[in-house]
């Protein structure tokens, strides 16, 4: 156990617990245990944290479910270790097996948004047995490319893509939105975007430094503060550091099972820049696709809706 910040939250949220896996502390959230709840456990994306999923723990928990939120290590007040392999997928998915064993669990339901859905997608891989049923929201089945995936995106996307650009140039983007932690995030979140061409540069950097969001925001002014205030603490390199095991992810997989053999729900967002896979039941056989009208920000965007998809799935 460690002492802690306290978070204040603008919306009533499950108070957090200092839980101690796989050698790390994590900063968990949960609604109350029962014998006969389910447990779902719900990961969040880059650069997120445990807040994110504030709208649907209500109504998983009312439907029956342990709701179990934690903010991944490099977040929030979970420990950030030093070491940039100590983010690689295999202690990422290591952290949630472990948070099943200290609940007493054999499996659980797996939702993850974003970075979230990546780890999810690899504990159906790395953990096959923990892993009940999956939901992934915004990314979906990444099949394993012919090169390195740093290599393989700097081939197509070139050097100011913000994946190449984190482990290409190290410490350079974590400076820039350290610097600018509010106007980041409160660029960054946002939804009914303009169409506009990509500007030149790293798109990250761009939003850290630009004068003016465009579109919509995403959460209140009440709610950004609590994930500014979060990555203030810590700083964005923590988690950065996840994009910088991209490589040894690649290597790590070389050997497991591309096929994920478990339930799925893959839930995308119809404005979102990452577009659907295509022909994704090759590699996810028992998935079942969901668009939703709305950006990559998907269960903040459209809370209502995408819980009932959630609920509406999980039923079936």
């Amino acid at each position: 156990m460690q002492s802690t910040p306290t978070t204040h939250f603008p919306n009533p949220f499950p108070a957090p617990e200092q839980i101690a896996v796989n050698g790390v502390t994590l900063e968990v959230f949960q609604t109350p245990q029962s014998g006969t709840h389910t447990p779902i456990v719900l990961c969040h994306g880059w650069p997120e944290h445990a807040y994110a999923w504030r709208h649907q723990i209500p109504a998983l928990a009312a439907a029956g479910y342990h709701v179990i939120v934690p903010n991944q290590r490099g977040y929030g007040n979970s420990d950030c270790p030093k070491d940039v392999t100590a983010y690689d997928i295999a202690v990422l998915t290591g952290d949630l097996a472990a948070l099943l064993d200290h609940f007493g669990y054999a499996d659980a339901v797996f939702v993850g948004h974003d970075w979230g859905a990546n780890v999810v997608w690899s504990m159906a891989q790395l953990h096959p047995q923990r892993v009940r049923k999956l939901i992934a929201l915004a990314l979906p089945y990444q099949p394993r490319t012919p090169m390195p995936w740093i290599e393989f995106m700097e081939q197509i996307f070139g050097p100011e893509n913000y994946f190449v650009h984190f482990n290409r140039q190290p410490g350079v983007a974590d400076t820039v939105l350290d610097e600018n932690t509010e106007a980041f995030l409160r660029n960054l979140f946002r939804k009914d975007l303009p169409a506009t061409p990509p500007a030149p540069g790293m798109m990250m950097m761009n939003l850290a430094t630009a004068p003016a969001p465009l579109g919509q925001p995403v959460m209140s002014e009440a709610d950004l503060a609590v994930l500014a205030n979060a990555f203030r603490q810590t700083g964005f390199t923590s988690s950065i550091n996840w994009y910088r095991n991209l490589d040894r992810n690649w290597h790590l997989l070389a050997d497991v099972d591309p096929v994920i053999h478990q339930p799925a729900l893959m839930i995308y967002g119809a404005q979102d820049m990452i577009p659907p896979a295509e022909n994704l039941q090759e590699l996810v056989p028992n998935v079942t696709e969901v668009s939703l009208n709305c950006g990559h920000w998907i269960q903040q965007e459209l809370p209502a809706e995408t819980t009932k998809a959630i609920l509406d799935w999980l039923g079936e």
